[in-house]
Formats: structure tokens, sequence, C-alpha cells
């Protein structure tokens, strides 16, 4: 576990400690009291994750095939 801030985290960063807490916690090599606060951490990181991934999501774009044939982009699909 790091002490860097979530909010400053990358998603990469952010995905690494995740899956590192979530080791430990499956592992079961953690006192209860660590365990609860890895796990809170975990939970912080899963939304920061999420929060990431839905503001690289509302940038895509689609590109489609227009009417007459050429290439439009049109705002990523959320449906």
């Amino acid at each position: 576990m790091t002490d860097t801030p979530i909010k400053d985290m990358s998603f990469e960063a952010a995905l690494g400690e995740l899956e590192n807490i979530v080791s430990r916690l499956e592992r079961g090599d953690a006192a209860l009291d660590d365990s609860i606060t890895i796990y809170e951490r975990g939970a912080q990181l899963k939304a920061h994750c999420d929060a990431k991934l839905k503001a690289a999501k509302l940038k895509v774009e689609k590109i489609v095939l227009g009417p007459d044939g050429s290439l439009e982009t049109q705002p990523f699909d959320q449906a």
C-alpha cells in the first residue's frame, strides 16, 4: 500500500495497487484491523478507477460511415 493520495494516482497505478490489495486479502496474511484498513483503501481505489474509466469513455468518439460514404465521428453512445 502506498501513501499516494488516490486522487493523484493514474488509472494504472490505482489498478496496480488495487490488485495488490485483493491479492493480500485473498491470502489472508493481514491482521483483522489491517484487513479492514486495506479493504477501505481498496474500495476507494475501485471508485477512482471506475471514475477514470467513465471519464475516458465519455471522451471516446466512434467513427461511422456517413450517408454519402464519408467518415464522420459521433460522440460515444453510453447506452
